[in-house]
């Protein structure tokens, strides 16, 4: 069982790398590229948007929310092209990383520190 989650963990991390292919592609329907892109962006970003150690929620982007938007996203680009780019994402050998990601994760969570602030100092007037 040990193996088999290895397995899938390892061919996440390939697909993760060929939806950043198919994103960058002009062959990949436009549709498909903009979710890609989104998608491998959340998931190449260094940091996560619910970090790891807040108990279950920060486990769930990793185990349900990005297998499943790889999921749809792959279900989006034709067979034969998610094919080529698996095929050239497992020769590359160091994983990308997503500044765009990285700033989407940022912005959020700075958007929800202002509403916070917001919302107890509204409290405090009252």
């Amino acid at each position: 069982m040990l193996e088999a989650a290895k397995r899938w963990a390892r061919l996440l991390k390939r697909d993760v790398v060929a939806l950043y292919l198919a994103a960058r592609s002009r062959s990949t329907p436009w549709y498909a590229r903009v979710a890609a892109a989104c998608v491998a962006a959340y998931a190449l970003s260094p940091i996560d948007l619910i970090p790891d150690f807040v108990p279950i929620l920060g486990y769930l982007d990793d185990l349900l929310i990005v297998p499943l938007g790889i999921w749809l996203v792959i279900r989006m680009i034709p067979p034969e092209l998610m094919a080529d780019f698996r095929a050239k994402a497992a020769e590359i050998n160091a994983k990308p990383r997503s500044l765009a990601g990285l700033a989407f994760v940022v912005t959020v969570w700075l958007a929800a520190l202002a509403l916070a602030g917001w919302w107890v100092m509204r409290g405090i007037r009252q």
